[in-house]
């Protein structure tokens, strides 16, 4: 009798040191993937409407621009901004893999001010270039970019104040890469001196342009290529709102089901 509790008690420890295994190894395996593959995102904020929106959660790859040190520092878990920083790995400028950013991309950036605050923004204007807007309308090296006007929609500027119509804009840049903006009329924003970037920095601007803070703001200006933290690929989870990633008894109501799974252009 005893020789069969003690059997029962073996296969007992044995099942729970096998569940226990097997955590730890999907922990190391996830680890491994978000510290040299992927790491995932989420938005806070309206800066990159319409192209990302407040409760997307997206993945970034750390493959598209090679490895800094500010690729594997982490800086809290799947959020923008320093909740705390864990940097394992310090070395100076870019390692394997190293493509420059091109212009376009939707990249996640150390906010140069501090190198520990987590940026989303477009890549606009590349190393050596002129930037300006005037008028409301993007120059890159004294020539307008192509824009056009899409549709009205309603929003707000600034977020929280009283709603009014904002302009959709198609625009392409030099490259063909097309993408929409908003605009709510004139703002300080939409008359600047002309940016010269500097080499090895970039000029990065937000897709909702009048309440965007990105390379016009002295804040953040030029980004080097070592603040690069990767490309945003996928959106993987959309929540409204008013909904939270936790409540998932409201998915059904506050999940954004046709923003899953697309990718970030």
């Amino acid at each position: 009798m005893s020789t069969n509790t003690d059997d029962a008690g073996k296969k007992t420890e044995g099942g729970t040191w096998e569940v226990i295994r097997v955590v730890i190894q999907a922990l190391l395996i996830a680890f491994f993937v978000r510290t040299f593959f992927y790491q995932p995102f989420n938005i806070p904020s309206g800066s990159m409407i319409p192209t990302l929106r407040i409760g997307d959660y997206l993945f970034v790859s750390k493959l598209s621009y090679g490895y800094s040190k500010y690729t594997f520092s982490f800086s809290g878990p799947g959020s923008f901004g320093p909740m705390f920083k864990i940097q394992p790995f310090s070395f100076p400028g870019r390692v394997f893999f190293a493509a420059q950013p091109e212009r376009g991309d939707v990249a996640v950036f150390k906010l140069p001010s501090d190198n520990e605050t987590d940026y989303i923004k477009r890549v606009i204007g590349l190393p050596g270039e002129k930037v300006q807007m005037i008028q409301g309308l993007l120059h890159i090296n004294g020539k307008p970019v192509g824009r056009r006007k899409v549709e009205n929609a309603p929003g707000t500027v600034p977020p929280g104040a009283r709603s009014r119509n904002v302009e959709v804009f198609t625009e392409t840049l030099p490259n063909g890469v097309e993408h929409l903006t908003y605009d709510y009329g004139w703002q300080p924003q939409d008359d600047t001196i002309e940016y010269v970037v500097p080499a090895g920095h970039f000029f990065m601007m937000g897709d909702n342009r009048d309440n965007s803070r990105d390379s016009r703001d002295p804040g953040v200006g030029y980004v080097p290529y070592e603040n690069f933290v990767g490309r945003a690929e996928v959106i993987f989870f959309s929540i409204s709102p008013d909904g939270s990633f936790w409540q998932f008894w409201r998915w059904p109501q506050t999940i954004r089901w046709s923003r899953l799974f697309t990718s970030v252009d």
